[in-house]
């Protein structure tokens, strides 16, 4: 099961998080079709949130065909997003640890980190859609 995590300090909406973590959890296989998502009710007390915020987030998952609501059960996983690709690298992920051991040790706190990330990333990618 999935645990939620927050970063109140990123910018990004409380319902969005959660619904970034739910897609970051299937694409890694950590979450399968037919898996079960935490109620509403253990996430508000576990991350001390408005309940609306995690029916949002369940709807938008629901919305995009991931999710299924059901009933007196609870909300299910009705797809995975499991890239085979993504499994297969484990060297890469291996270089990417090291690479943000090395910016830790650099001494670039998270914030930094991502921001050197996502721009590189734009470089890369806008390269391939140029």
């Amino acid at each position: 099961m999935i645990e939620f995590r927050l970063d109140r300090a990123s910018g990004v909406t409380t319902y969005l998080q959660l619904v970034q973590q739910v897609k970051d959890a299937l694409r890694l296989g950590v979450l399968e079709s037919g898996d079960q998502l935490p109620t509403a009710r253990a996430v508000v007390s576990a991350l001390a949130i408005n309940p609306n915020t995690v029916h949002k987030a369940y709807r938008e998952l629901e919305r995009e065909g991931l999710v299924e609501s059901r009933p007196g059960q609870g909300t299910f996983v009705t797809r995975s997003l499991v890239s085979p690709a993504l499994g297969a690298h484990p060297n890469l992920r291996r270089s990417l640890v090291a690479w943000l051991t090395e910016a830790r040790g650099a001494g670039l706190d998270p914030e930094a980190v991502n921001a050197l990330f996502t721009s590189a990333m734009r470089e890369v990618f806008a390269e391939r859609v140029a």
